[in-house]
């Protein structure tokens, strides 16, 4: 499982004190409200940012005010950046629900143990999340995240089992 999760993109710089407009990569927006820090990549490390304020936009873009960012300029080193937290810090999620992150790589086989592949993909639909699965022809499947499908998820082995219905491979 990955340490760090991505809940944001830096787009641009907004306003002139140094704020930062944000696309939220996450079901919650309001989670922002609780952040106190973040973590952005820099020549592979991590570099950590602690947040000031937080502002939104109309409910789809969060405005965030960094320590030590105090104009334009300095907001701008950060555009396309993707923000993440730590995983302590994510939000909890209830039983039976995963980061998208965690399902990314999943090794997917039947309930009659046949390999289909490896989850490349999540298609957020709005009804259900659907699953993209490479398999080994290279060709992917659409597999619907619903419980009559998908049986077991085991995150810590890294694979997931499902009940293919008739016409789904």
């Amino acid at each position: 499982m990955k340490q760090y999760i991505t809940v944001g993109r830096i787009i641009s710089p907004w306003g002139v004190r140094g704020q930062v407009k944000v696309e939220p990569l996450t079901d919650d927006i309001e989670r922002f409200k609780n952040l106190k820090e973040v973590f952005y990549e820099q020549e592979n490390c991590l570099e950590k940012l602690v947040i000031k304020e937080v502002i939104f936009l109309k409910k789809a873009f969060v405005v965030l005010k960094f320590e030590g960012v105090d104009d334009a300029k300095e907001a701008e080193k950060f555009r396309n950046k993707y923000i993440m937290v730590h995983r302590k810090d994510a939000v909890k999620l209830p039983e039976g629900r995963y980061f998208i992150c965690d399902i990314i790589g999943l090794k997917v086989y039947t309930v009659d143990d046949e390999y289909l592949g490896e989850i490349i993909n999540v298609i957020q639909t709005g009804a259900n999340d659907v699953y993209v699965i490479k398999n080994k022809e290279n060709k992917e499947i659409l597999i619907p995240a619903i419980k009559e499908v998908v049986k077991n998820i085991d995150i810590e082995k890294g694979i997931m089992f499902i009940f293919p219905m008739e016409g789904l491979i």
